[in-house]
C-alpha cells in the first residue's frame, strides 16, 4: 500500500482511506455485520484510516474494528457551529468510538469564508481541543472551490477534504478547472488534502480506472477517501492503485453490478431530479423524491444535478 503524508502537519496514512459512508445506516447497501467486514478486510490489506462523521450514526459499527486495530486512524465530522456543541461533539465522538484521541476532526461542509466565520466560535473550540492534545489534526470538508480556498487560508487548519472528480459532479459553486485550481492552492500553503467523491457518488463506477488515475494526476491531493462496500471493490482499488494487473472477471463484478437508483432519506425534495428526468421515473411524494423503477432507466442524470448526493446509482 502507497503511503503519503497529509501536507505540512498531517500524519502519514495509507494512500485509500476507507470512506464508512456506504457501510453506513445512511446508504444501506449492506448490513452493519457485512459492513464491518469488508473494514477488516481493507485494514488486512494495509487501509489505516477510515473517514466517518457523525451524521453517518455508524460509530458503534466501527468501534469493534477500531478496538481489534489500534493502529487505525480516525477521521471524523461535525456540523457543531458553537463552542459547546463543538465540545459536546467532540466528547460524544471519543466515547461511542472508544480513543481517548480523535487523529483528525473536522467542520463538515464548509461552503466559503462567510460559513467558517460563522462557525468561529466551533473553530476556536477545536483549535482549543488540539492544543489539549484531545484531536491531533483539525480541517473542514467542503463540496466548493470557496471552502477550499477559505480553507487554505484559515488559521491553524491541517487538512481539507474537498469535492472532486473527473467530471466535476457535485461542485457546487464552479468549474471542475476552478476546483482543481484552488486545491493547487491550498497545498501550496501546506495543506493536506484527502479527496472525496471520487467516483461522484456512484455515478463513475463505469470507469473506475480513469476515476482514480484522474485523483492521482493532481500532486497536490494527497490522498483518496473510497466509499467501498465489497470485498470486491476493496480488491479493485487496492490492485490498481497498487500497480497490480486486474483480472475481467474482478472488473466485471465490480462495474457490472446489477444497480438500481437508491434515493437516501435526507432528501429535501427539491425538485431538481424530476425536472432532468426525461423518462417520468421521479416524481415528489410527502416531500421527497420518488422513482418508479419500471420507468427508470438508470442513466443517472438524476443524480449530477442532487445538490446533496441523495440519488444513487447502486
Amino acid at each position: 500500500m502507497h503511503r503519503v503524508k497529509l501536507g505540512w502537519w498531517g500524519p502519514e496514512v495509507s494512500e485509500v482511506c476507507f470512506g464508512s459512508l456506504a457501510i453506513s445506516p445512511l446508504q444501506g447497501r449492506i448490513t452493519g455485520q457485512e459492513g464491518q467486514e469488508v473494514l477488516r478486510y481493507a485494514v488486512a490489506q494495509g487501509v489505516d484510516w477510515i473517514d466517518t462523521a457523525e451524521i453517518y450514526g455508524n460509530y458503534d459499527q466501527l468501534r469493534p474494528v477500531l478496538k481489534e486495530s489500534p493502529q487505525v486512524r480516525i477521521v471524523t465530522k461535525s456540523y457543531a457551529a458553537t463552542a459547546a456543541e463543538l465540545k459536546a461533539s467532540i466528547e460524544s465522538s471519543r466515547q461511542a468510538l472508544g480513543r481517548d484521541i480523535l487523529d483528525i476532526y473536522l467542520l463538515h461542509e464548509q461552503e466559503s469564508h462567510y460559513t467558517l466565520k460563522g462557525h468561529a466560535a466551533a473553530w476556536e473550540a477545536l483549535l482549543g481541543a488540539k492544543s489539549q492534545g484531545i484531536v491531533n489534526s483539525v480541517g473542514i470538508s467542503t463540496h466548493t472551490i470557496q471552502g477550499v480556498r477559505a480553507g487554505a487560508l484559515q488559521p491553524g487548519l491541517d487538512i481539507i477534504h474537498p469535492l472532486v472528480n473527473f467530471q466535476g459532479l457535485g461542485i457546487h459553486d464552479g468549474s471542475l478547472e476552478e476546483m482543481v485550481e484552488a486545491i493547487k492552492f491550498a497545498g501550496s500553503m501546506g495543506i493536506g488534502i484527502y479527496a472525496m467523491k471520487v467516483f461522484g457518488g456512484g455515478h463513475l463506477t463505469k470507469e473506475p480506472e480513469k476515476a482514480l488515475d484522474f485523483i492521482r494526476s493532481i500532486p497536490e491531493i494527497n490522498a483518496m477517501a473510497l466509499g467501498m462496500s465489497s470485498i470486491e471493490e476493496v480488491d479493485f482499488n487496492l490492485s490498481f492503485l497498487g500497480g497490480d494487473s486486474i483480472s475481467s472477471e474482478l472488473r466485471k463484478r465490480v462495474t457490472a453490478k446489477e444497480r438500481k437508483l437508491y434515493i437516501a432519506d435526507w432528501c429535501q425534495g427539491c425538485g431538481n431530479c424530476v425536472e432532468t428526468c426525461s423518462h417520468g421515473a421521479l416524481s415528489l411524494g410527502d416531500g421527497q423524491a420518488c422513482v418508479d423503477l419500471s420507468r427508470c432507466v438508470l442513466c443517472g442524470y438524476c443524480g449530477r444535478v442532487c445538490p446533496h448526493f441523495c440519488l444513487k446509482i447502486v
